[in-house]
């Protein structure tokens, strides 16, 4: 097996937002906002070389929304999808699987493209199977007024009418390759990857812990529906990672890749960040 991660491009989300009720004068040390407020965050993924299998996790926000839409991001850099994949070798058709953690845009944007004269759309990844999970996908079709404006039709439905698509069911590793953490704050049962890898174990965070900022178990996101539970979610997670030594991988933290955390007397807090080839070769 070998694991690379792919940048797909940066964006920026309002601060208060990304930590709820934490005031800025606190927030602001770890992710600091520019002039609007705005943090910067990444959209990492990460792609597994396993044997015959080609396995994509998340897919950035893609290029198919409207200018108006992604002009609410203030998208910047030069990473994208297809020139993250070329320096490891690969193209997109050679995906022969996407596991999406959950259907909100920015984890899913990239599935789905539009067709060659934009009159409809088409599969991003033709040779792949897309994997979510039935809980999440009637939550994300027909959605809470809440969430919305993140699941977009036009990134989800066509999965479905492609036929790619494919639920995960408890026995995860037995189709994809690697255990699944199913957590239920955010959004109704995101997905985490959790893999073993050159010794050691990754966990591939999506929303549960998108920064090393967002630690500490108060700081939750404003987006998540259920604040308690992901509040919970962490408090538990976050303690068996500390315990068993887990590296995580971030997906939306600008800054780090990768991080460990340990017991301290305030708590679980991070021990220490890296990145990615810093740890795995």
């Amino acid at each position: 097996m070998r694991i690379y991660p792919i940048e797909t491009g940066n964006f920026k989300l309002d601060g208060g937002a990304m930590f709820g009720v934490v005031p800025k004068s606190i927030w602001q040390r770890t992710n600091p906002a520019d002039e609007k407020n705005m943090i910067s965050m990444s959209m990492r993924c990460m792609l597994i070389e396993d044997g015959d299998r080609l396995t994509l996790v998340d897919t950035g926000i893609g290029n198919k929304q409207s200018d108006k839409f992604l002009g609410y991001y203030y998208l910047f850099g030069d990473f994208s999808l297809d020139t993250s994949l070329a320096k490891y070798g690969f193209h997109r058709d050679d995906i022969t699987d996407v596991f999406l953690t959950h259907l909100h845009f920015d984890h899913c944007g990239g599935v789905i493209q539009w067709n060659n004269d934009r009159t409809g759309f088409m599969p991003a990844f033709k040779n792949a199977k897309v994997w979510s999970n039935e809980r999440h996908w009637n939550w994300a079709v027909k959605p809470n007024a809440r969430e919305k404006a993140s699941f977009l039709k036009e990134n989800i439905n066509p999965i479905e009418e492609n036929g790619q698509l494919n639920f995960i069911h408890r026995n995860a590793k037995d189709q994809v390759g690697f255990d699944v953490l199913f957590m239920d704050g955010h959004t109704e049962k995101q997905m985490l990857p959790k893999i073993e890898y050159q010794g050691k174990t990754i966990v591939f965070m999506a929303d549960l812990l998108p920064t090393v900022g967002h630690i500490p178990l108060p700081y939750v996101m404003g987006y998540d529906t259920r604040p308690l539970l992901t509040l919970e979610e962490k408090r538990v997670f976050l303690n068996e990672a500390a315990d068993k030594e887990f590296y995580l991988f971030l997906e939306h933290d600008a800054y780090n890749e990768l991080c460990t955390v340990q017991h301290t007397e305030k708590g679980v807090r991070l021990k220490e960040s890296y990145k990615f080839t810093d740890i795995f070769n």
